[in-house]
């Protein structure tokens, strides 16, 4: 998957909100990621502060990003409006299995974007690595909008974790998804 550059497009199903595609992203995008990664509403759900700087924004990109094996620009008509990623576990025993995480600016919420995203990244994910089986979600139980898109692109809820992780300083209470690749499409 790393060599491969774009996502064929898709056209979103009648939200009107132009051509969804993904790519990688790249260091001259740091300003739209900005949009997307500074915004506390975006950044409360997720495992990371609202970026406040660009020297930050473009240091997380070049060390984490660049070197991911599947992480994502979630694009409308080419432009960065989110990210997408599905984790690459190194260990043989964890290597069926990868985790899905997504983001998406606030200004594109409730468009069917993050749906259609994750439908192409995971139907990517699972046709490039053949060892991959599963691809889970861990969502925080109050997000319900992201459980919303897991739901819609086939995800099945297994279960609530309670007490699964620090996020932002609370001890939070989790909702596990999965799709597997032997999931027919929803």
């Amino acid at each position: 998957m790393e060599e491969q550059e774009q996502q064929s497009p898709r056209t979103s199903s009648g939200s009107g909100s132009g051509v969804i595609s993904l790519r990688s992203l790249k260091l001259s995008d740091v300003d739209d990621f900005m949009a997307w990664a500074g915004d506390p509403d975006v950044a409360h759900f997720c495992r990371f502060e609202p970026y406040t700087s660009r020297e930050a924004a473009l240091a997380y990109i070049a060390g984490t990003v660049l070197p991911h094996p599947y992480f994502r620009a979630i694009c409308v008509d080419g432009r960065p409006v989110g990210q997408v990623s599905v984790t690459r576990n190194e260990s043989l025993a964890d290597a069926c299995r990868g985790e899905l995480g997504y983001a998406l600016a606030s200004g594109y919420w409730g468009r069917g974007i993050a749906t259609e995203a994750v439908r192409a990244a995971v139907a990517e994910a699972f046709s490039a690595r053949p060892e991959l089986e599963r691809v889970e979600a861990i969502v925080d139980v109050e997000n319900k909008a992201s459980q919303r898109v897991l739901e819609k692109d086939g995800f099945r809820r297994e279960g609530v974790l309670r007490k699964y992780q620090v996020l932002k300083g609370r001890t939070r209470d989790v909702v596990v998804f999965s799709r597997l690749s032997t999931d027919v499409d929803s």
